[in-house]
């Protein structure tokens, strides 16, 4: 699409006419009486391009969104040179400034170092020769105004609240802010009746508006319908004082310590903000933001957490590491390993200050590492000067790392004695600052945890005892002393428990250290000569060692806890970087440690302004839309202090640390003198110098500096740990000795500075973080004496100043946080537009889909490249278009479903269809090789085995009475044999009581010997009886055998006759049928052949028998009507029918064979019964032939003779089976 206009025309667009026509009728119908509007926003022409930003007549933007100047050949510099002319004369002309504060660029310069490569020479020279007055008139302005400037918006609408006696901000004399209402105003004065009664008097400019009641505690800053200091600190005030700690600032979470524990964290909490049940300012809020845009737009995240010490940096950041670890696996595996890791560097990395009882006295980077499916895949975590200096020095109050109070609390017994560990009140590294419990803390708890931790993320027992050994040695030396041992102040270390402790537990000798800590060898040529150190050398040289083995051991962790977090890992480029970094420190007495933390602040503050501030209101001059600059104090004068070459704070210390003959007041002296024209830098008596920092002032004492920036080892301490036996004293020393053989070299060839490698470290964290998403977390501490419920509201104010709080808020109302170029914008949205006439490139697309939601003209800007968006807009939008999206899925759905489902019908169809072909082939071929085989056999074979069927039938059958009949039999004599034997045994008994001698017989009464004399009598008839009935058995049993097998010779004879009848009745039917249809077949009229069948004309009533030949008449059925023909047809039904009744009849009788021969049943008499039936249906049916036969003769001959052919004829094309005929 091509887009030109002339640079010398103000005409205006058709749009942007319009839209002032729509302002003028709105002015026009506003009532007089109306409370004013809201802080002013930019005022948007809401056109492409502004018509006091004209576009050169060369401008394109293509489909792609690209834009480009169409250039000929010989005329393209000059008429950029007259666009540009114009277009700054124009500018002129209407009062407009060109690369105002409120979207300059970053003023750099060719001396300063800068992680933000974004300039070139030639801009950075012409910056520098633009505007340095505009810069310094535009920071006194900022700074009056945070001491309670109003702005004009404000002082406008204080009007209308003096007209109606609204409630409003005013200072009172103590310089809190009140809340009251305006009694009445006299001049420049008002009269103010505050909230407790009192009425005041103070000036009418420094009267601030209030917010209305209902926008009491609002979560997110910008919905104050007035935004001034007092409103901010109240709202803030109103949270906290209800636990809410957590609010918005824009684009800014801001968490406000509460100092004591408060349920607004857990499962539920989280469950809540995965699935977005509640929208409530929160860390966990932030931390999902960040997880869903790196899985939306694959752009790795980064969450910045700063604040001052004792804010809540570390729990906030540990909060956050909770909910990514719930979203990335729940806990469990990789993702408790990171947790853990936090839990380790706290214990190694923390330490109780002045202002806080866990401070972070280093800083930390961890970037979680996440897979395509969001689960968490590894981690690696970064760290940035850990304070050495503590192990070895304390400040009153304070204590030094936690672990080593740990440690004395909570180790074993075993563990206790191998490191002959002593309480912490017997090491004098601990006792310095007469301070070694803080209250409400479990030391010992606490290393049983770390424990836990250590095991969880797979460091060996062998390695944390070795660690453990390492923290003693630390202790031990702490406790090594000195003894003079001349006049120049020589000493010699003392043979104690502690030197001697300290020595074993590294494996080396006790003389070999003593040696080391004593003595430094001078090179001489090739000779060396060994000089013995004085008191205090001696002891920066005990306290250099200590120092290097815990700043090697934390770094070991730290490499270890990496291997075991990056175990397995697989890099999809999908990261979340939690920095949690130390925060601004300003103490009584600030040395090198503070310097450098202040400088990494400054450099973090940067960040935040270039994000929040620099970068948007850049892209919003550079894409040519209106916009109203907001002031922000730059801190960017301050970072020139620290980095600019040769004569910053940076380069003057590392200069002076390389002259050996340097001191620290020769250094504090050198910045006083080449420094003091810096408006940062503030020059003071005797070795102290002062920074004005973003936070505010602070004094540094320079001595230690050079010592700590040169952070020297002697080559005898490495020697004798590279010699000791243990393994991490070695490795500690082999690192050391590769960094000398190979050292990081600075331009001037010296080994680089501690502070020289932490401004490095700063620049490699700083251009990693500009390769992500920031997102923003400002911690704010609400008291100084860590006070639950105690809310300070100087020193909250100079933090939200310190921060730009206001600023940031400011921005984000009038600013634009939706960014889309015109062919994403028309891409994304497109789809929705209704008419189909629109011009179809981008910047069209895109107007014509706004004018469509009716988004109004001062809710977005159009720019040369892209389309801004309010905030809240993009809402509807994206709304619109999910509902959009989610029918056509629907739809896709549906259709999808119906072809899905049409397919698998058919299918399924041609599936049956082809089993149908398979199982039908198959039954086919087994049924043909069955009929194969069943035709092979011969008949006799089939013979044959039918009657070897029936054989074993009969036998199975005929054993089976054999065997019941023997069963009879053996009962019969088992009884017999018990009768026998019951007469002997009686007969004995008698015959024995007939020899017992008389005199040896008992006298038995008379009435006892009749009764059992009466009793055998009667057992003797009832065992006749027996018998008899036994006899008389077996008889009858003989009489059925008998009769049984005369019923099977009768039945067999029955059948046989049966059979011949049945079989003569079908040959006859046969014959007669033979015989009409050869008459049918010869024309004969009259009579039929002489082999005629006799049954028509009479049939015996034997059996066998049939009638005798002869010419029987034929009947003449040649006019035989339907009625004649049915009862013919019903004879030949009714005959096969009684064939088949007296076939099963016959049957029965032959199934009596298996019958009980006991039975009921008389085989005989049924026999004689089905004969009689028999012969009496034979008898009727002959008679009602002779009926059908005597009809058919009636009939004529000439009609019969065609009706006899026809009825014949269909006789005989059946087959036997349609009549019934077998």
């Amino acid at each position: 699409m091509m887009l030109s206009a002339s640079p010398t025309t103000l005409a205006k667009s058709s749009l942007e006419e319009m839209l002032e026509s729509l302002r003028r009728r709105d002015e026009a119908e506003k009532p007089k009486d109306l409370p004013p509007a809201l802080p002013s926003r930019p005022t948007s022409k809401a056109r492409l391009p502004s018509a006091r930003r004209s576009l050169p007549t060369n401008f394109r933007v293509d489909a792609d969104g690209q834009i480009g100047l169409l250039c000929e050949a010989n005329g393209c510099g000059l008429s950029e040179v007259k666009g540009t002319e114009e277009g700054k004369r124009k500018e002129k002309e209407l009062g407009l400034r060109r690369n105002s504060f409120g979207s300059k660029k970053m003023r750099t310069d060719a001396n300063v170092d800068s992680p933000y490569n974004l300039k070139t020479i030639e801009e950075q020279q012409e910056e520098e020769t633009q505007g340095e007055s505009r810069v310094s008139a535009s920071k006194v302005a900022v700074k009056e105004g945070g001491k309670g400037k109003v702005d004009w918006e404000e002082n406008d609408n204080i009007g209308y609240f003096i007209k109606k006696k609204l409630r409003v901000w005013c200072r009172l004399s103590s310089g809190m802010w009140g809340s009251g209402t305006i009694q009445s105003t006299s001049g420049e004065e008002s009269f103010v009746s505050l909230s407790n009664g009192n009425v005041v008097k103070v000036p009418t400019s420094e009267l601030l508006p209030a917010n209305s009641e209902i926008l009491e505690g609002v979560d997110d800053l910008m919905q104050l319908s007035y935004l001034n200091e007092p409103s901010v600190l109240h709202n803030l005030e109103y949270r906290y004082s209800r636990d809410m700690i957590y609010s918005k600032a824009g684009p800014v979470l801001i968490a406000v310590n509460p100092f004591k524990d408060v349920q607004i964290y857990g499962k539920d909490f989280v469950t809540a903000y995965r699935q977005k049940a509640t929208d409530s300012p929160h860390v966990f809020a932030i931390a999902d933001t960040a997880y869903n845009g790196m899985m939306d737009d694959g752009v790795n995240q980064s969450i910045i957490i700063s604040g001052e010490s004792g804010s809540g940096k570390t729990e906030t950041a540990k909060h956050a590491m909770e909910y990514l670890a719930a979203l990335g696996g729940g806990g469990a595996g990789i993702e408790g390993e990171i947790l853990r890791a936090n839990c380790i560097l706290e214990a190694f990395g923390n330490a109780k200050t002045s202002r806080n009882d866990n401070s972070s006295r280093f800083g930390k980077l961890i970037e979680i590492n996440f897979t395509a499916l969001g689960k968490i895949s590894g981690a690696k975590i970064q760290t940035f000067l850990l304070e050495k200096s503590r192990v070895v020095q304390l400040a009153a109050g304070e204590r030094s790392y936690h672990i080593f109070y740990q440690l004395c609390a909570g180790a074993s017994p075993t563990l206790r004695e191998r490191l002959n560990l002593k309480t912490a009140n017997e090491y004098n590294y601990l006792i310095q600052s007469d301070c070694l419990l803080i209250d409400g803390v479990d030391d010992a708890q606490k290393f049983h945890k770390l424990l836990e931790a250590l095991d969880i993320v797979q460091i060996s027992k062998e390695e944390q005892e070795e660690a453990f050994a390492m923290l003693a040695v630390v202790l031990w030396l702490g406790n090594t002393s000195f003894q003079v041992i001349d006049n120049e102040n020589h000493v010699e270390a003392l043979a104690d428990e502690a030197l001697t402790s300290a020595a074993r537990l590294m494996g080396c000798a006790p003389n070999e250290l003593m040696q080391a800590l004593c003595t430094r060898k001078i090179r001489a040529g090739k000779d060396s000569i060994a000089k013995k150190l004085t008191m205090q050398q001696a002891i920066d040289t005990r306290d250099a060692l200590a120092k290097f083995i815990y700043g090697s051991l934390f770094d070991w962790l730290v490499e270890q806890m990496n291997k075991s977090l990056q175990m397995g890992k697989q890099y999809t480029g999908r990261s979340i970087s939690i920095l949690d970094i130390y925060g601004f420190e300003s103490f009584k007495k600030n040395s090198f440690e503070q310097f450098c933390i202040n400088y990494a602040n400054e450099r973090l503050q940067q960040h935040f302004n270039r994000h929040l501030f620099k970068l948007e209101q850049e892209e919003y001059e550079l894409d040519g839309i209106d916009w109203t600059k907001v002031d922000f104090e730059d801190n960017q004068e301050c970072l020139d202090l620290f980095e600019k070459k040769p004569l910053g704070l940076l380069s003057l210390l590392d200069e002076e640390s390389n002259f050996p003959n340097a001191t620290d007041l020769t250094f504090a002296n050198k910045l006083k003198q080449h420094l003091n024209a810096n408006p940062c830098f503030k020059g003071d008596r005797g070795r102290t110098f002062g920074v004005r920092h973003f936070a505010g002032e602070v004094l540094y004492d320079t001595n230690g500096f050079l010592e700590k920036n040169r952070d020297p080892l002697n080559s005898e301490l490495v020697q004798l740990l590279s010699s000791c036996n243990e393994q991490l004293p070695q490795l500690f020393a082999s690192k050391m000795l590769n960094q000398s053989l190979n050292p990081a070299i600075s331009l001037d060839g010296s080994k680089q500075s501690v502070a020289t490698k932490f401004k490095g470290q700063l620049f490699k964290l700083m251009h990693q973080l500009e390769n992500t998403t920031p997102h923003f977390i400002r911690c704010i501490k609400p008291n100084f004496k860590r006070l639950p419920g105690k809310y300070e509201e100087d020193l909250v104010l100079e933090q939200l100043r310190c921060y730009g709080i206001l600023e940031v808020v400011r921005i984000s109302r009038s600013g634009y946080p939706t960014r889309m170029t015109h062919q994403e914008f028309a891409e994304r949205y497109g789809f929705l537009l209704l008419e189909n006439n629109v011009p179809q490139d981008p910047l069209s697309i895109s107007v014509a889909v706004l004018q469509q939601f009716y988004i109004l003209p001062e809710m977005y800007q159009i720019g040369y490249t892209k389309l801004y968006l309010r905030t809240g807009q993009i809402g509807a939008l994206e709304d619109r278009r999910k509902q959009v999206l989610r029918g056509v899925i629907d739809v896709q759905k549906y259709f999808r479903g119906h072809q899905a489902r049409r397919l698998f019908h058919e299918l399924n169809k041609g599936a049956k269809s082809i089993q149908s072909f398979v199982c039908g082939d198959n039954i086919r071929r087994k049924y043909y090789s069955v009929e194969g085989n069943r035709c092979s056999i011969y008949p006799s074979q089939l013979l044959d085995e039918q009657l070897m069927a029936v054989i074993y039938l009969q036998s199975v059958i005929r054993g089976w009475l054999a065997r019941k009949h023997f069963n009879n039999m053996h009962n019969l004599k088992q009884l017999n044999r018990e009768g026998a034997k019951s007469r002997r045994k009686m007969s004995r008994r008698n015959s024995e009581a007939k020899d017992i001698p008389r005199e040896q017989q008992i006298q038995v009464l008379p009435s006892v010997m009749a009764e059992l004399q009466r009793r055998v009598l009667k057992a003797e008839a009832v065992l006749g009886q027996k018998e008899q009935e036994n006899a008389t058995l077996r008889e009858q049993l003989q009489q059925y055998e008998a009769r049984w097998l005369e019923y099977e010779a009768k039945m067999k004879s029955m059948e046989e006759m049966w059979q011949k009848q049945m079989a003569s009745l079908q040959t006859s039917l046969a014959a007669a049928r033979k015989s009409l249809a050869a008459d049918n077949a010869g024309g004969q009229p009259g009579r039929v052949d002489s082999a005629s069948p006799h049954c028509y004309d009479s049939e015996d009533t034997s059996m066998g028998s049939r009638t005798p030949g002869g010419n029987t008449p034929v009947p003449d059925v040649g006019g035989r009507e339907n009625g004649t023909l049915h009862a013919v047809s019903n004879l030949a039904k009714e005959f096969e029918q009684r064939r088949q009744t007296f076939d099963d009849d016959a049957k029965s009788l032959t199934e009596v064979r298996t019958a009980q021969p006991a039975s009921n049943m008389n085989p005989g008499d049924e026999l004689r019964r089905l004969k009689l039936r028999f012969e009496t249906w034979k008898k009727e049916y002959k008679t009602r032939l002779r009926e059908a036969k005597a009809k058919l003769l009636k009939r004529g001959h000439q009609e019969s003779e065609r009706v006899r052919r026809r009825w014949w004829g269909k006789i005989s094309s059946r087959p036997p089976k349609d009549i019934g005929f077998k």
